[in-house]
Formats: structure tokens, sequence, C-alpha cells
């Protein structure tokens, strides 16, 4: 079986991207979005910065997200006063109300630098192969992975 797409040509990114391009509007929406969120993140107490956070925005409705009840409640007392913060943005200046929801949050993940070291041995073996090569590119390829050696460093 066959997954193919008959009759369609992969567009490139930059007329994706475009005002005109299909997804230009869920970018747009995306980057309203963060700058909500960015400007909430700024306004809320310490304590409740991890715990809230901007889910969509729906006919004139803005979800706001939060891991736990008690912070709900929060959210609900505060409702006029986030109301306010929010309208202060042009994409909002025309927001009806707040939707509020209980989902978990999960931390963003940012994975561990990795670094990459070669021993001593195998980098004086890929320089001497560089010294060797006549071709240009393969030659600044070859001392680029050289360069990966930690001891050459310090």
């Amino acid at each position: 079986m066959s997954i193919k797409g008959k009759g369609v040509r992969a567009q490139p990114v930059g007329q994706l991207l475009r005002t005109r391009g299909s997804l230009a509007p869920l970018i747009q929406t995306a980057g309203v979005l963060l700058e909500a969120q960015e400007h909430l993140l700024d306004k809320l107490p310490d304590e409740l910065r991890d715990h809230v956070r901007v889910g969509g925005y729906h006919d004139g409705h803005l979800t706001l997200m939060t891991d736990r009840a008690v912070w709900l409640t929060w959210l609900r007392f505060e409702r006029q006063r986030l109301l306010t913060l929010l309208r202060q943005l042009p994409a909002f200046e025309e927001l009806k109300g707040l939707t509020f929801k209980v989902r978990p949050i999960r931390p963003t993940y940012t994975p561990d630098a990795r670094t990459r070291e070669l021993p001593k041995a195998a980098a004086d073996q890929l320089r001497e192969c560089a010294r060797d090569t006549t071709s240009s590119r393969l030659k600044k390829s070859l001392e680029r992975l050289a360069s990966h050696n930690g001891h050459d460093r310090e």
C-alpha cells in the first residue's frame, strides 16, 4: 500500500510562512498566545508562575490552564484583574472573558548539552589526513572534526 500523495508538490517553507501561506494564520495565533503568556507571567505572583499557562483563544475568550484546583480558585478571584492586564495587549483589546481549566502542566524539557570529544590520537590522525588532502572542502571538514579533541582547548 502506498501513502504517496498524487499530484501534490512540496511547497517551499518561505511560501508556507508568508502572509498568504496556509501556515501563516497558525503562526500568527501562536505568536499572539506567546505574547499573552509572557505578559501574564510578568504580572503573576512568583509562586503562581510555574502553574499557569495560556491554553488557547476562541470567540473572544482566552483559556488559562493551571495544574491545581487551588490555583484555579485564585484565578477565579482575580478574573477581573487578569482581564484588565490582558486587555493591555493590542491583540486582546476586545477580550470578552476568561475560561479556566485544570490540566497537568509539564515543565519544558531542555536536553543536556552533549560535548563531542575525540581522543588525541584520533584528532592527530584526522589532521594528518587533512594535510594530505587536496580538496579544500574535505580538508576543512577534517580539521573541524579534529577540533573536537578536548586536549586542544586546555
